[in-house]
């Protein structure tokens, strides 16, 4: 059995390299809408927690209000594929949001950049920016190459 050990530190380095994630979202009718969304992992060896600058627009609220769940997909053109199924929260405490703003302004390349170049987004105290924390509890992991020869299965895990 795979363990959070064995995958995190595959999954972070795959997420990082291709940046950009699909992550879908569920209304209180069950209805899935996705977005294209740029988390930052953060992995210590023990816990992996995602982090997402982003607007807490009505429709993002609304649907973790009905379900505090994201999916994030990661795909690249060579078949690489990771996924993230994670309980979301939003933090809205000041030193939460200076601390993802910051994580992202100094994040290396390519996941970081200066969210100051958002509309809006002057400083982490801005009305229209707020932090969204990812807390896995299933990861899966495929190498394109793996895919496409047939061999091997995906590293999957799964917390209890």
């Amino acid at each position: 059995m795979t363990t959070l050990q064995d995958i995190a530190p595959a999954f972070v380095e795959m997420a990082h390299a291709i940046v950009w994630c699909s992550a879908a979202t569920v209304d209180a009718k069950g209805r899935p809408r996705s977005r294209v969304l740029h988390p930052i992992w953060q992995w210590d060896g023990a816990h992996l927690t995602g982090w997402i600058a982003t607007g807490p627009t009505p429709i993002k609220r609304a649907h973790l209000a009905a379900s505090p769940h994201v999916s994030c997909n990661y795909w690249s053109p060579n078949q690489d594929t990771c996924v993230a199924e994670c309980h979301a929260e939003w933090a809205f405490d000041d030193e939460t949001r200076s601390m993802v703003w910051n994580l992202f302004r100094e994040g290396p390349a390519p996941v970081g950049y200066d969210p100051a170049m958002i509309p809006g987004w002057d400083n982490a105290a801005s009305p229209s920016f707020a932090a969204l924390r990812l807390r896995p509890w299933r990861l899966r992991v495929m190498l394109g190459a793996v895919l496409m020869k047939g061999e091997g299965a995906p590293m999957a895990w799964q917390s209890q």
